[in-house]
């Protein structure tokens, strides 16, 4: 079973170190980063650099452009967040998939074909008006492939690893995602064993809706717990 860390309002757990780790850890990186090393010829740009490799590797016969895109495809648009997204979706519109999510996901994912290779035994936790849950993997980069997809750069971060357990406000408020400060933070640490997925609060305003207009307003960080769900009108 991973690691459950309940986190108070004050955003610490008894017992882990409350010194400010910005001293130790640098700030979010996100999704991007920066090459000044000098022998670095590729473009700095990550599209840029994954464009300039393809065209090598292409003209090498190395890769095959139409492989690639296939892949490419697949974790766009069958193994990435919009699965996430449905399986979500779904929780908010039927009170009876919820309660069947919440008790064995692993199970109910798999009926829908969401599993595989870093999607076993998934756990769901529920953000409601008195908890927020977010997730990090503090060991290397456990995370559920078959319902987000390829993991972002920052997830992998050793600041995001280290800050995400010792100063979890700070975290989410660098994500843009402030919280009351009566509300719990509980960060959960995802294992080889057990990777979990957050079903974050519904948003207001969204009453009646169906399923597929409701995945629309879920997106990758607010499954991770480093992001909120879209608000109606942001749709």
């Amino acid at each position: 079973m991973g690691a459950r860390q309940d986190l108070g309002a004050g955003g610490t757990q008894p017992g882990l170190d409350r010194s400010d780790s910005r001293a130790h850890c640098p700030a979010m990186p996100h999704d991007t980063g920066h090459d000044d090393h000098p022998h670095a010829l590729l473009p700095p740009d990550p599209a840029l650099r994954v464009k300039a490799l393809e065209t090598i590797l292409t003209a090498k016969g190395v890769v095959d452009p139409a492989a690639m895109d296939a892949i490419i495809d697949t974790y766009e648009t069958k193994i990435g967040p919009r699965n996430g997204a449905a399986v979500v979706a779904r929780a908010w519109a039927d009170d009876g998939f919820r309660a069947r999510l919440m008790q064995d996901a692993t199970a109910v994912v798999s009926e829908l074909g969401f599993f595989g290779r870093q999607g076993e035994h998934v756990v769901a936790v529920e953000n409601t008006a008195d908890t927020h849950n977010m997730v990090v993997c503090t060991l290397c980069s456990c995370y559920p492939w078959p319902l987000l997809g390829i993991p972002p750069a920052w997830y992998k971060s050793d600041a995001y690893r280290a800050r995400a357990v010792r100063e979890p406000r700070k975290v989410l408020a660098d994500f843009g995602v402030t919280l009351p400060g009566d509300k719990a933070v509980r960060v959960w640490d995802s294992t080889a064993e057990i990777r979990y997925l957050v079903i974050p609060e519904r948003p207001l305003g969204t009453e009646g809706w169906d399923v597929d207009r409701l995945s629309a307003l879920v997106t990758r960080d607010s499954m991770i717990g480093t992001g909120l769900a879209l608000s109606p009108d942001a749709a």
